[in-house]
């Protein structure tokens, strides 16, 4: 049972994945996949994730995001290492079958697949809110309660009916091709970035030192409340390691990719935070819906640029939920190729050649969740699958560097050992600030998903087709388990 639990995939297998069921189309490029990460991430936290995060620790949420910031950004160094030695779909979910065992990586896709699926509901959620806030601007119409909230929110309704209608269309797109999904993200991106630009400029010229003056007014466990909300925010960074099968040259481009978004998302994250904090009272940001485009609004006196940021939003948002679903899809799609999940998972459509049946099942389960479940219930929970995934990927680089120093690496990890310690140190700090409530649902998703593994999964794992795949290059005997 041990050896069974803990059996590695050999590397080389997966990077030789089409020899061993369905392949996927390589069309991405550095450009497009920067946008990517760029797309998943920015939008996310900046659009709507300040009026969950300022309440609980007041203009000291600028240390929070960076202090999120940090902790991303250790982890997506160790991430450009593995997608660099393992440039396949499933991001975590492989690198921790490579390294940990089939086990942990279920124990992993349980993560992944929480924070795919969660943060594409939340924030088709954001998105209605912007959506609302345009229309009303624009064409006089607001949509009612019933259609636009969810039954159990502030405002109850019936069911969130415009994130139904926005998953629906990003699902339409994925099944198209991933070529085209990239294009279409790229020009939403560069949208979110203009308009985001404007935001800064206009938000300084109302800046107001004294709105920062009781800068931590809940202490620094108030900035650790908040790092673990803002953190859901990160998830870009994962979602350029789920197209490894996807991207050209992948040993260079993913590295280059997830660097790149890195940074280009932090800059954007504080200053657009700075610029808000010094408009407007941080007391002002709680239960505030579409908050930007409301600060804009009060700084001008007119409702043009708001309505501008509006439609920005409306466009940039349908970036994250085409992202994130991405995501989502393609890891599915390297657990079905594993055995994992039933192989209709693994299935490829031969004209798009992409995974249909994938998308159609995250598309109707992530409505679900959307149209049902409020916006504030839903970001903890995606922070919480982030932080355990990331705390994976720092230690799958120790172990791999351990037992696989001969794996050809697009990139290293500058300061190894130092820097994948301090990441797992700075994900466990954050995920200290997160509530009992947010633990003891993740506890539970945890323990469905390993008891699916345990009666289902490890009784049809493709490791279990004559034994074992041997890795040729594996230098030890257990290495090729």
């Amino acid at each position: 049972m041990s050896t069974q639990l803990f059996r590695r995939k050999p590397v080389n297998h997966m990077r030789a994945g089409a020899a061993h069921g369905p392949e996927l189309k390589r069309t991405i490029g550095t450009f497009q996949l920067t946008m990517f990460g760029v797309g998943a991430t920015v939008g996310t936290g900046i659009f709507f994730v300040l009026s969950e995060a300022v309440p609980k620790s007041g203009p000291s949420v600028i240390i929070s995001f960076l202090v999120a910031g940090l902790a991303a950004g250790l982890a997506a160094i160790c991430y450009a290492e593995l997608a660099s030695a393992i440039p396949v779909s499933g991001s975590t979910y492989s690198y921790a079958y490579a390294a940990l065992g089939e086990v942990v990586a279920m124990g992993v896709a349980a993560c992944l697949l929480l924070e795919y699926g969660v943060s594409t509901a939340a924030v088709a959620v954001g998105w209605s809110q912007y959506l609302n806030k345009l229309m009303d601007n624009v064409i006089g119409v607001h949509l009612p309660d019933s259609l636009s909230h969810a039954p159990w929110d502030d405002s109850p309704g019936v069911l969130n009916l415009p994130a139904v209608i926005l998953i629906a269309l990003c699902a339409l797109l994925l099944i198209r091709g991933a070529s085209e999904s990239a294009a279409v993200n790229t020009v939403m991106v560069i949208i979110k970035l203009s308009v985001l630009g404007m935001f800064i400029v206009i938000g300084f010229t109302a800046f107001d030192s004294g709105n920062l003056s009781d800068f931590a007014p809940f202490g620094v466990s108030g900035i650790g409340a908040a790092a673990g909300t803002i953190f859901f925010s990160f998830i870009g960074l994962d979602a350029v390691s789920t197209a490894g099968e996807e991207v050209k040259d992948p040993q260079r481009t993913m590295p280059r990719a997830i660097i790149f978004a890195l940074l280009t998302v932090v800059t954007i994250y504080v200053l657009v935070a700075l610029a808000a904090l010094a408009a407007q009272p941080w007391q002002q940001f709680e239960g505030q819906e579409a908050g930007l485009a409301q600060i804009l609004e009060t700084i001008v006196g007119s409702p043009w640029p708001g309505t501008v940021l509006a439609a920005g939003a409306v466009i940039s948002i349908f970036s994250v939920t085409l992202v994130t679903m991405y995501g989502q899809t393609r890891i599915l799609f390297a657990m079905g190729r594993d055995g994992m999940l039933p192989r209709q998972f693994a299935q490829v459509n031969p004209r798009s050649q992409t995974p249909v049946f994938n998308t159609v099942v995250v598309a109707v389960v992530v409505a679900i969740l959307a149209a049902l479940v409020p916006l504030d219930k839903l970001a903890d929970l995606v922070s919480i699958g982030t932080l355990v995934a990331f705390i994976v990927v720092s230690l799958g680089v120790i172990i791999l560097r351990r037992t696989r120093p001969d794996i050809p690496r697009g990139f290293k990890v500058p300061g190894y050992p130092v820097t994948p310690v301090l990441s797992v140190l700075a994900c466990l700090y954050v995920l200290s600030g997160l509530s009992w409530v947010t633990w003891a649902w993740f506890l539970l998703w945890l323990a469905i998903v390993l008891t699916f593994y345990f009666f289902w999964g490890r009784r049809h794992s493709e490791l279990n087709a004559g034994a074992t795949v041997v890795d040729p290059d594996a230098p030890t005997q257990d290495d090729a388990r």
